[in-house]
């Protein structure tokens, strides 16, 4: 089961039906994607699911009906344990951004990173999951999948955010100050932070 994220409000790709209680259910191959997802960015359905009977093409069912961004993202830890976050748009982030043609995801995670916060000497260690959520650019929606990877750095200088990317602080936090940001963060953040288990 694939979960996408709309506004932070989760919507799965699921090939069960399942009794609804607290969501919609709706078929994948007909529903018009663009309605739903205008209702989840105005908080009229909170949840939802959308079927689709064969799990190993859901999501290119999906991708069909919706423009695709590719990303890619650093979870980056320095020579203290401390992870590497951003602040933008007025929550908690880590560094992130979209793979140019011809670009391997893990160096387009490493120059976004690079990029959004000034830290440099960055090693990839790990392949991590990939996040999905839904975006709106230019009057368009969007599906943005991000492949993120764990990242180290023995870097010590000053970060620096990215102004033009909206960047307004760029932050190494310990696990106490992790879990606040985290009260301040999206969804598929999170989800990385379960995987990651330094909580």
């Amino acid at each position: 089961m694939y979960k996408v994220f709309v506004n932070d409000k989760p919507l799965f790709l699921t090939n069960e039906i399942v009794k609804e209680t607290d969501f919609q259910l709706f078929l994948l191959e007909s529903i018009d994607i663009k309605k739903i997802i205008v209702k989840m960015f105005n908080n009229k359905i909170k949840k939802c699911y959308l079927y689709y009977p064969d799990e190993k093409v859901i999501f290119k069912k999906l991708k069909e009906k919706i423009p695709v961004q590719r990303a890619g993202g650093g979870f980056v830890y320095n020579k203290k344990g401390e992870v590497l976050f951003i602040f933008r748009n007025g929550k908690w982030d880590l560094p992130k951004g979209g793979k140019n043609k011809g670009e391997k995801m893990s160096h387009a995670a490493l120059r976004e990173v690079e990029e959004e916060t000034g830290v440099n000497k960055l090693k990839v260690t790990k392949k991590l999951q990939k996040t999905y959520h839904i975006f709106k650019r230019n009057g368009r929606y969007k599906l943005k999948i991000t492949t993120w990877f764990e990242m180290t750095s023995d870097f010590d200088g000053i970060t620096v955010g990215q102004a033009e990317e909206g960047i307004e602080k760029v932050a190494w936090l310990n696990p106490e100050q992790i879990k606040e940001a985290l009260t301040n963060s999206y969804e598929n953040i999170k989800l990385l932070f379960e995987e990651e288990k330094i909580l």
